[in-house]
């Protein structure tokens, strides 16, 4: 705990609160990043990244401790990063992040700053790849068909979507002038996921159900 020779001597207990405070920030803004977004672009590696990116820059204010010098050298070795490489996955990113802070405080002789940062930085990574923290199980079985009865009468279609499923949310409607019937998709929570030939079976019996295709949630968690 005697190993670094920076311009200040450290503070070891503010360190680990300042790690531990932002990685527990960092989790708190990924849990209300998950229950509040809406959209189609939902990834669970970009959360996954909300949580290491406070403890990395946590990291680099301890390892640059108003030292100038330092500082321009970082701006220097991510510019270098940047010009070279076209990274496509936040989380990928984080870790050329947390090498790079490792990578300088082992060169400004904060040796045991880079000790504790690859430590935590290094559980807080196996954390989130052993809960598979981001991940979301909302439904499990989008259901594409074609509807050619009137919209009013789906009252016979619900029937079976509900004694198959605990949730049944209908995420899509299509029909336009000189096109016959509907086109529908339901996205589902079931009640059995061993039953899904079952569900499908009854669905293609219904009086004007046609084209009946499906595909399993999982196949789109990462959008």
């Amino acid at each position: 705990m005697q190993g670094d020779y920076g311009s200040a001597p450290p503070n070891w207990p503010a360190y680990l609160l300042g790690l531990l405070l932002a990685f527990a920030g960092g989790q708190t803004i990924a849990w209300v990043y998950m229950m509040t977004h809406s959209g189609l672009s939902y990834s669970r590696s970009f959360v996954n990244a909300l949580i290491i990116m406070p403890l990395v820059t946590c990291l680099v204010m301890m390892v640059l401790s108003n030292n100038l010098v330092t500082a321009f050298g970082m701006m220097a070795v991510f510019a270098i990063v940047r010009f070279r490489n076209i990274l496509r996955d936040t989380l990928d990113t984080s870790y050329v992040l947390i090498v790079i802070v490792l990578g300088m405080a082992t060169g400004t002789q904060k040796f045991a700053s880079a000790i504790l940062g690859t430590l935590l930085s290094s559980l807080a990574l196996l954390y989130l790849w052993y809960t598979s923290f981001g991940s979301r199980h909302r439904y499990d079985l989008i259901v594409n068909l074609h509807w050619s009865r009137s919209v009013k009468e789906l009252l016979d279609l619900r029937r079976v979507l509900d004694r198959h499923s605990w949730k049944a949310h209908l995420a899509s409607q299509r029909s336009h002038e000189g096109y016959e019937g509907t086109d529908l998709s339901y996205r589902l929570l079931l009640r059995d996921s061993n039953r899904v030939e079952d569900l499908l079976t009854e669905l293609r019996q219904i009086t004007g159900v046609s084209r009946v295709t499906s595909m399993l949630a999982e196949d789109e968690s990462e959008l």
